[in-house]
């Protein structure tokens, strides 16, 4: 069973209520009524109803079994407008603030995740929207985990037929969101995405700390950035495996170790 198979079966076992904000993107229609179809998760759609039926119909788009929300039309909008200036008033938001910003879909679509009330266990977005204007959103509404020091972010890459990584599955980080981050920022990044990794594939993580060198093959600060951050995530976290400062194939395809690195990377200890 492959990755999208095993998270698509796990999903079937536990389903969840999942938002879209972006609902009048075609894209986002057509993933809606896969996912329907494929009965993995409920869907929510923000949007203009009629908007959103047009478009489906218009595509041969079967989504009537998901639930669409219009936010100016909704029996919550007053109920969210007051919770978002609750959670934002110290930091100088007023009530008109509120009341704009609960208009926008992905605002709204936060607050509903926010929301004990509201059946919504997560929201995507990005497909339609920047960086930015997805994560101002989740910190403002949602905050971080506990004990979480640095927001970061990953990516997912899924190769098929690949025996390096946990059968081809990778978590590249931090790909997008922090720019030239110091050691400790690093360590955090690299902790944080091992935890997610493991929550997600379900196997133990295995960390290599990527540079263009491997084990002192060049100098410079960036070099040493690397290794003292490999050196700072062993201290933090004890039972995580990690190793640094390996280039890529170095980390990933044993045989290039062997050939590159003084000593075997911690990542193929068995």
């Amino acid at each position: 069973m492959s990755f999208i198979e095993e998270i698509k079966q796990r999903a079937k076992n536990d389903i969840k209520t999942i938002v879209l904000p972006e609902a009048e993107d075609i894209r986002i229609l057509k993933a809606t009524h896969q996912v329907l179809k494929e009965k993995y998760a409920n869907i929510v759609l923000i949007g203009n109803k009629e908007n959103i039926e047009q478009k489906a119909e218009d595509n041969n788009l079967d989504i009537k079994s998901a639930r669409i929300v219009e936010p100016t039309n909704s029996e919550k909008y007053d109920k969210y407008v007051n919770l978002l200036y609750e959670l934002r008033k110290n930091k100088g938001m007023t009530i008109e603030e509120a009341q704009k910003l609960v208009k926008d879909p992905v605002y709204f679509g936060m607050l509903m995740v926010k929301d004990e009330e509201e059946v919504a266990d997560g929201l995507v977005s990005g497909a339609a929207h920047s960086t930015s204007d997805t994560l101002r959103p989740a910190l403002q509404i949602l905050k971080t985990a506990p004990n979480t020091k640095l927001v970061s972010a990953f990516f997912v890459m899924v190769v098929p037929n690949c025996e390096y990584g946990e059968n081809g599955i990778f978590v590249f980080a931090d790909s997008g969101l922090n720019e030239n981050p110091d050691a400790d920022k690093l360590s955090e990044i690299a902790i944080s995405s091992a935890k997610s990794f493991k929550q997600l594939v379900g196997k133990e993580p295995k960390v290599a700390m990527l540079s263009y060198s491997t084990y002192g093959s060049a100098k410079s600060e960036l070099t040493e950035k690397v290794i003292e951050a490999t050196k700072l995530v062993k201290e933090k976290d004890t039972n995580i495996i990690v190793d640094g400062e390996l280039q890529l194939d170095a980390a990933i395809i044993p045989e290039v170790a062997k050939m590159k690195a003084k000593r075997k990377p911690v990542k193929w200890k068995s």
